[in-house]
């Protein structure tokens, strides 16, 4: 199964995000902002990585354009898992080179719907 990156500032998100994953066999990593997760991104590495936008200090739109430009991440899929539901948060995080974008609350179906589409 996949090794995933799991970046967002809530606890209890981070929780139910890797217990799911850790339940259907990925490994995970986690990270509680934007320099934390660019930090185990690159060390560790991840097939996928799963951001939530709002978070304090580098924001998940942030961690996106940076990890895009960092070697071996250009098409590494990652998901964005976040409140900001409205259109023009979509076609932003879209545009700035995530391969997903799905919105909180979110189902256990539509994630793994977003990974299997996603990870060969």
């Amino acid at each position: 199964m996949a090794r995933i990156l799991v970046v967002d500032d809530s606890v209890t998100n981070r929780k139910v995000i890797v217990g799911y994953l850790n339940s259907i066999g990925h490994t995970t990593y986690e990270a509680a902002d934007g320099f934390e997760g660019e930090t185990v991104a690159l060390k560790e590495k991840p097939d996928c990585l799963i951001l939530d936008v709002v978070m304090p200090g580098r924001n998940g739109f942030e961690l996106l354009r940076e990890i895009r430009k960092a070697p071996g991440f250009e098409k590494t899929p990652i998901i964005m898992l976040t409140s900001k539901d409205q259109d023009s948060d979509r076609f932003w995080g879209m545009k700035q080179g995530a391969s997903d974008y799905l919105t909180k609350p979110f189902s256990e179906e539509q994630l793994k719907a977003a990974l299997d589409k996603h990870i060969k």
